[in-house]
């Protein structure tokens, strides 16, 4: 087969224009290996060769072009690569060059996410602890720079939420409120131990002004099915539910 023409591409590649009217599209890598732009004929044989040798590029770049713009785990990339059916071979033949030119690193990629998600989020340590674990990260990387989020980081962290969720807490009071705050605390990954030095110093009343509110408004909803005593006591179950007491004027 004569190679009838070169094109080159703007993204760094080179169209190679057959005279059996087929065209394929090399990397520039691929074209300086294989001295392309000097030869005037090719067969099948090292024509397959060389798709082989520029779908190796094609792996490598495109794996480049995952961690340009966002830090990720060594598994995370190689899920990401395989997703697109590349070669198992060549997805690790990727992978260990990154790795080796220190474009892929697990502790850098567990260092950056660890501050990113103490700026961005409010989450716990527990809880990265357990996204760093689903990205494979080994538990030696994530215990070692866990310790950036100090206790005392913690402490600061949890009482600002603590008083968030005070605030925002429109229609709950006293033990309820308290154990809500509590719960969503370990849901966002501190410890309970934690919590529980911090939440001592804050002090969860009944709050009347909210328990009339909620006191009207079940008032309201439940007059027209119950009434007397029944109403009374259907309304005090739910203000209890919520840590409320309504003492009546």
């Amino acid at each position: 087969m004569k190679i009838l023409k070169y094109k080159k591409k703007a993204n760094g590649k080179y169209s190679l224009f057959l005279d059996d009217g087929r065209e394929f599209v090399y990397y520039e890598e691929t074209i300086l290996q294989y001295n392309l732009l000097l030869k005037k004929e090719i067969d099948e044989s090292e024509l397959l060769l060389i798709h082989q040798t520029n779908l190796e590029y094609d792996v490598y770049y495109v794996a480049l072009n995952s961690i340009k713009n966002r830090s990720r785990s060594v598994y995370e990339l190689k899920t990401i690569l395989l997703k697109k059916e590349y070669p198992p071979e060549m997805v690790d033949k990727a992978i260990d060059k990154l790795i080796k030119q220190k474009y892929l690193d697990d502790r850098s990629f567990a260092k950056s996410y660890i501050y990113t998600q103490m700026v961005t989020t409010s989450h716990g340590p527990n809880r990265i602890r357990g996204d760093l674990i689903q990205k494979k990260v080994s538990s030696s990387i994530i215990e070692e720079e866990m310790e950036i989020y100090t206790e005392e980081e913690q402490k600061e962290r949890i009482q600002k939420l603590i008083e968030k969720g005070i605030r925002s807490n429109h229609n709950r009071g006293g033990l309820v409120l308290k154990q809500k705050i509590v719960n969503d605390l370990k849901n966002q990954g501190f410890d309970y131990d934690i919590i529980s030095s911090v939440i001592m110093h804050f002090d969860f009343p009944n709050n009347q002004e909210i328990a009339k509110k909620e006191y009207e408004k079940y008032y309201r909803k439940y007059s027209g099915k119950y009434e007397g005593y029944e109403l009374k006591n259907k309304i005090r179950e739910k203000l209890f539910q919520k840590g409320l007491v309504y003492e009546e004027e």
